[in-house]
């Protein structure tokens, strides 16, 4: 039979062991006290015994059994028996000293009183008991450190013998801290030999016995004559345009390459190996990320109900999970794929338990559900990231994109209007300028969409819009009422670049390719893109949302454009290996639809500024907005229809939009 009582038999067999150990150390204690005072009579004549005079000795035979007694119920009192001395640190010092100091404080009063009692002397000498401190402070001291300083030396020897030599960035705080975490643990076989810091006052001097070498400069010379394996940056300030010159460089040297992730864990002091992580393609963007004041934009989403079309998406579930932390009312996902919402309400659902959470499952092109589901949750805030963005693929199926992009966006914004939504914030595309495919004439049609939408409600002339589906059912709205005469809703867009890490982009479908042995394909090697973090988009979004006065698109400001070829590039440097050596570079030639240069604004819409120096505002195209309606009643009857000439009814009503005769 397995006995019920092991734990407490376990717990018992700590417990004897904790006290067995403490009762040795009160026998050290008593020794090494006698041993000290002893040993500081004998220092006080010279290292001669037969000088001490014969009083000092009785007196202190007298004297210390019962100092010695008194030594352990102060230490008792001050905790020095309880301590795991495996891990003492300078709070034990400092409560070691403290208890010395009181001990040795009564041993002088109490000494001087024996010794007054037994002899003629009035009192023992002065540096009797000055070495009689220092000697019972070291020794008692020893003991409590001896097993670290054993680990300690037995690491710094083995560390020498070990592999994985580090190459560290940085020599400042944050480095240190690094530093000392990797030499002094044993879970890692690296170890520091030296580092590097553009601080020159810096060169030439060490930290922990590791030298400062030099500057940046420096990087591929101390690689080759350390024989360096990894290389650890920890700049946590570092400014993009710093961190990206740095680690180009680093690649060059074939390391294994790995960072801190931002300033924070300076500021919460939680600087440790663990923390590391591997530098990625997005670090070598050049650029500092976007820091937006966030908090206008939760004080906004506080307390609402809000919608986020194409929820399961990339960015989509970027906006719940930012929306999910801030309190609101109600978040509604709702997309087409079952799977990412089903996978973005269980991971919400596992981190905010209190959430009025709600996944519904629908298509924003079918206007019926649109009108059911803005009907039962009311929601007063939209963010429609229902789209689709692959241009290759919309090339082959046109009628598609402007099926779900043009009128699905239509639908929902008429949806959100008459069921008195306040904000609509339609996720756009910088490929909306001068498009050359049909999925970035779509997404310009998206806007023109708001932005008609914006101008009718203004104009007081909410109920010209006409309602677009496809068929008759409960979402015909009757226009003889007060619906059309207290219409508030505030429409706009957001354009932005390409975004790192979404579903399509360019960087999953290289790591693949990578993964396979290659080759890595690039449509051309002069094609540039702007690019941005799925976090940077996200909060631009939110912004709009509060930013908004109504009408506007929304432009981030995403730095300089990156070459597809040199992100290639640096991915296989990532991955260890080298480009066109162990892993090939393919240039494809540009797909349908594609151009080599994207555009953030057109010429003629201008900027202006907003609160964040990094946002602006695009001067809407004025455009004839009954005729475009007209036009988009037209359009939704040809795509519905399959229409093979839908690329040229598009370019008739976004003018910028040049249709590729080959497509």
């Amino acid at each position: 039979m397995i006995s019920r009582n092991k734990p407490a038999e376990k717990a018992a067999f700590h417990l004897k062991r904790w006290v067995v150990m403490a009762f040795l150390m009160m026998v050290y204690d008593v020794v090494a006290v006698y041993f000290s005072y002893f040993s500081a009579l004998w220092l006080r004549f010279d290292l001669r015994f037969t000088r001490i005079p014969a009083t000092y000795l009785l007196v202190v035979r007298r004297f210390l059994p019962i100092y010695c007694v008194l030594c352990v119920v102060v230490f008792w009192l001050f905790r020095l028996y309880r301590s795991i001395w495996r891990f003492a640190s300078y709070t034990e010092v400092i409560r070691l000293l403290a208890a010395t100091a009181v001990t040795c404080a009564c041993h002088c009063a109490g000494i001087t009183i024996v010794c007054r009692a037994l002899t003629a002397q009035t009192r023992m000498p002065y540096s009797y008991f000055a070495m009689g401190f220092v000697c019972q402070f070291a020794l008692t001291l020893l003991v409590r450190f001896a097993y670290r300083l054993g680990k300690l030396m037995h690491g710094q020897r083995k560390a020498h013998k070990r592999g994985n030599a580090v190459l560290l960035i940085g020599a400042g705080s944050a480095g240190q801290s690094i530093l000392r975490d990797i030499n002094h643990t044993q879970e890692t076989e690296d170890r520091v030999v030296c580092l590097i810091d553009d601080d020159s006052n810096k060169w030439g001097r060490s930290i922990d016995g590791v030298p400062v070498v030099g500057g940046r400069e420096e990087i591929l010379s101390a690689v080759e004559k350390y024989g360096i394996k990894k290389i650890y940056f920890a700049i946590p300030t570092a400014t993009g345009e710093q961190k990206r010159d740095i680690l180009n460089i680093c690649q060059e040297t074939g390391c294994e390459l790995k960072q801190l992730p931002g300033i924070y864990q300076l500021v919460k002091g939680d600087v440790t190996l663990s923390q590391m992580k591997k530098v990625d393609v997005e670090d070598l963007l050049g650029r500092d990320p976007i820091k937006a004041d966030m908090e206008g934009v939760y004080r906004f989403i506080n307390g609402k109900t809000v919608l986020v079309t194409g929820g399961g998406g990339s960015i989509g579930s970027e906006l719940c999970r930012q929306i999910a932390g801030h309190h609101p009312k109600q978040l509604i996902i709702f997309d087409i794929y079952e799977n990412n919402a089903y996978s973005i309400q269980l991971e919400l659902k596992d981190k905010y338990p209190e959430l009025n959470l709600v996944t519904l499952i629908g298509s924003v092109r079918d206007s019926r559900r649109m009108f059911q589901v803005f009907e039962e949750y009311r929601p007063q805030v939209v963010y429609h990231a229902a789209a689709h963005k692959h241009v290759p693929l919309m090339e082959d199926s046109p009628c598609e994109s402007i099926k779900n992009n043009a009128i699905g966006t239509y639908k929902t914004a008429y949806a959100a209007m008459t069921h008195g939504c306040e904000r609509f914030v339609l996720i756009s595309t910088d490929k909306a300028v001068n498009p050359t495919n049909i999925m970035g004439a779509s997404k310009r049609l998206c806007e023109m969409v708001i932005q008609s939408f914006d101008r009718k409600i203004k104009e007081g002339k909410a109920n010209e819009l006409p309602q677009l589906f496809t068929h008759d059912g409960v979402e015909d709205v009757k226009r003889d009422g007060q619906l059309f005469g207290d219409i508030k809703t505030e429409f706009v867009a957001v354009r932005f670049g390409n975004v790192l890490g979404s579903n399509g982009s360019v960087i999953p479908v290289f790591r693949k390719q990578i993964e396979k042995g290659g080759p890595v394909t690039v449509t051309h090697p002069d094609i540039i893109r702007y690019f941005m973090t799925i976090p940077e988009a996200v909060s631009l979004v939110m912004l709009a949302g509060t930013y908004a006065h109504g009408g506007e698109i929304f432009v981030l400001d995403m730095g300089s454009p990156v070459k597809i070829d040199t992100l290639a590039r640096n991915l296989i440097k990532l991955s260890g290996l080298r480009p066109d050596i162990d892993i090939k570079i393919e240039y494809t030639g540009l797909r349908p639809g594609e151009k080599l240069y994207e555009e953030k604004l057109m010429a003629e819409e201008g900027l202006k500024k907003t609160d964040n120096k990094l946002i602006h505002i695009g001067q809407p195209i004025p455009f004839d907005t009954d005729r475009f309606l007209s036009q988009l009643v037209d359009l939704m009857l040809a795509a519905y229809q399959n229409k093979p000439d839908i690329r040229e009814r598009v370019a008739q009503i976004v003018n910028t939009y040049k249709v590729d005769k080959a497509a």
